[in-house]
């Protein structure tokens, strides 16, 4: 498969995925999933409305959501304006929790990984550890190739663009140390575990900074 086909399809999961994880609460028109989207997707690419619907489309014609009227909901979204919304069908559940269990190369790449990161309460505190690592393993590998691409090209770079460089660099650098406390957070957690009540919500979240 050529390498544009390739990443357009693993943009596709990464969509899929983060429209998945934000319908498992509670059913939401587009523009509150675009709003929620964005936020989540963040820095990644910012999500269109070009871009949303297709996607609603081929997940409905998947039967992974479904679109219902609020008008047939009995729960605060109905209302005298009746308006449609998006929830999770039951294979889209069961397909948002195969997702969320498995921890492949592919959930550690930039596209992916905030996403997954944005859903991490959910996820099995193994499956995270592995994530978590692979990200690390990923950015230690992309430090090594920069540095090794500045070192061979100073000489033929102006300051700035060495600058920018560092800058980059420094990035990588402050991404692996984050990793390296979030990693050493979940194995302290998962080798201490405790039966005190809410200590579930406190092995979901990540030590602050």
């Amino acid at each position: 498969m050529p390498n544009d086909l390739v990443t357009m399809r693993a943009r596709s999961d990464v969509l899929e995925l983060a429209i998945l994880g934000q319908l498992q609460d509670a059913p939401l028109h587009g523009y509150e999933l675009r709003k929620r989207l964005n936020a989540t997707l963040g820095t990644v690419r910012a999500l269109s409305y070009g871009s949303l619907y297709p996607a609603l489309k081929s997940l409905t014609a998947a039967g992974l959501i479904e679109a219902v009227d609020t008008a047939d909901l009995p729960h605060a979204l109905a209302g005298k304006r009746t308006r449609i919304v998006y929830q999770l069908t039951a294979e889209g559940k069961e397909r948002l929790a195969q997702t969320l269990g498995t921890a492949d190369p592919d959930s550690w790449e930039d596209d992916s990984f905030g996403v997954r990161f944005s859903l991490f309460a959910e996820v099995d505190p193994q499956v995270r550890l592995r994530i978590l690592e692979g990200r690390r393993m990923r950015m230690l590998e992309r430090r090594e190739a920069m540095r090794e691409q500045m070192q061979r090209n100073r000489e033929r770079r102006d300051a700035w663009t060495l600058e920018l460089q560092r800058h980059g660099l420094e990035q990588i650098d402050r991404e692996v140390g984050w990793l390296e406390d979030l990693i050493t957070h979940e194995r302290n957690t998962s080798s201490h575990p405790t039966s005190t009540p809410g200590a579930q919500d406190r092995r979901r979240t990540p030590k602050e900074h």
